[in-house]
């Protein structure tokens, strides 16, 4: 019983694959939209700008990606994406530098488009596409294990940062930021990731559809998990980077903020160790539904509730595991759903009002926080979950419809 529920051994070229991509990632996300939860409130009062101006630096990244989501597919196909991971190692490096000398919120605004250029390049559905490259029908189980890591760069960026700072002041720590680039992440992407496998070996079985849905259902299905995956996006992002005034604000001294925030990344990857401990047994639908009631709880806890050090701490564990698990749901849906052929084409598709969510999120939680405080972030929280929820037991109920009528033929 127990060999059926373990997965099998990773070969050297699989390991090479996710410790490549899990090492770059981490640093990309870590020096990109991650940063500002530490950096964001430093920066803001030595350029003079508001809190939400800086912030919504974030929002003009996750726009800039949005929008260059399809010139970036044409990329993939016609270059792969170690070539294209490697343009946006470059790509961030411009940014950082930029980010450094600014002196004035044009330099700024601009450090954020070339940044978000560089998210488009490299973060997330590149990294997919490079693992569905070298892994084909396997892909689906390596992008959950890449995803263990990936969800630590927070975890290990925001101490990181934090000491940087207070080292070498923050100018020279987004430069440091650009160095970790140019000479870690570019030279493991082109030199580091195994060779694509041959496309014919990726042939069997890529028309196979999970679910044998009618023309309408499959639009249907589509919409709702644009919607369900835009919303807890729009949760994830908008509160990450401004959770550790989410916690100061709900009581929490700054070294106890930071403890938790820090420790959110690590509880979200051990959520991940959970869902894959249950190997075949484990459903992306499920997990989407455990997680958004997870987040749901979480706000709710710490809305309802007067706060305290036991509250918030069991309010970042739910928290935590929550967001963790519906990271990995968000980016495994499409090959849940779809057949694996259109993995590229539907990613793509749901990154477009994902990331447009995303480039409101900071913005709108950051002034939230700052004008109405953290009641009324968490209840925000606590109504975009309970929707988010909504939807995903729709899309429940639309699979049963689908396979009910598979197996009634």
């Amino acid at each position: 019983m127990l060999p059926a529920t373990m997965p099998k051994i990773l070969p050297l070229r699989s390991a090479q694959t996710i410790a490549v991509l899990a090492v770059t990632q981490i640093i990309s996300w870590g020096t990109s939209f991650d940063m500002l939860g530490v950096m964001g409130r430093v920066v803001a009062p030595e350029l003079g700008l508001p809190n939400e101006v800086v912030f919504f630096g974030l929002s003009i990244m996750m726009l800039v990606s949005a929008l260059a989501g399809p010139a970036t597919g044409r990329l993939l196909v016609r270059h792969g994406a170690a070539k294209v991971m490697a343009t946006a190692s470059v790509t961030f490096a411009i940014g950082l530098l930029l980010l450094a000398s600014a002196h004035e919120v044009l330099v700024y605004g601009l450090a954020w488009i070339i940044i978000g250029v560089g998210g488009a390049l490299g973060l997330s559905a590149p990294a997919y596409t490079a693992v569905v490259e070298r892994e084909g029908l396997d892909g689906k189980r390596i992008i959950a294990i890449l995803m263990l890591f990936t969800g630590l760069s927070a975890t290990i960026f925001w101490p990181v940062l934090a000491l940087m700072n207070d080292l070498v002041g923050w100018r020279m720590t987004f430069v440091l930021s650009a160095a970790l680039q140019i000479f870690v992440c570019l030279p493991l992407y082109l030199f580091g990731l195994p060779k694509p496998i041959d496309r014919s070996e990726q042939a069997q079985a890529t028309d196979t559809v999970p679910v044998d849905f009618t023309p309408p259902e499959r639009r249907r299905a589509f919409f709702l998990v644009a919607a369900a995956t835009a919303i807890s996006s729009f949760i994830s992002f908008g509160l990450s980077p401004s959770l550790l005034a989410l916690l100061q604000q709900a009581g929490a001294s700054p070294a106890l903020a930071l403890q938790l925030g820090s420790a959110r990344g690590a509880i979200g990857v051990s959520a991940r160790f959970v869902d894959m401990a249950l190997g075949r047994r484990g459903n992306t639908l499920l997990t989407s539904m455990v997680g958004t009631s997870l987040v749901l709880i979480s706000f709710l806890l710490a809305a309802m509730i007067t706060s305290s050090a036991p509250i918030l701490v069991i309010f970042v564990l739910l928290y935590g595991f929550g967001t963790g698990v519906l990271a990995v749901a968000r980016a495994l849906l499409p090959l849940s759903l779809f057949s694996p052929r259109e993995f590229g084409l539907q990613s793509a598709r749901l990154s477009l009002p994902q990331n447009l969510a995303n480039a409101a999120a900071p913005v709108i939680f950051t002034a939230l926080l700052d004008r109405a405080g953290a009641s009324a972030a968490l209840m925000t929280g606590a109504v975009l979950s309970a929707i988010s929820l909504v939807f995903v037991l729709m899309l429940v109920g639309l699979v049963r419809r689908a396979n009910g009528r598979l197996i009634a033929d």
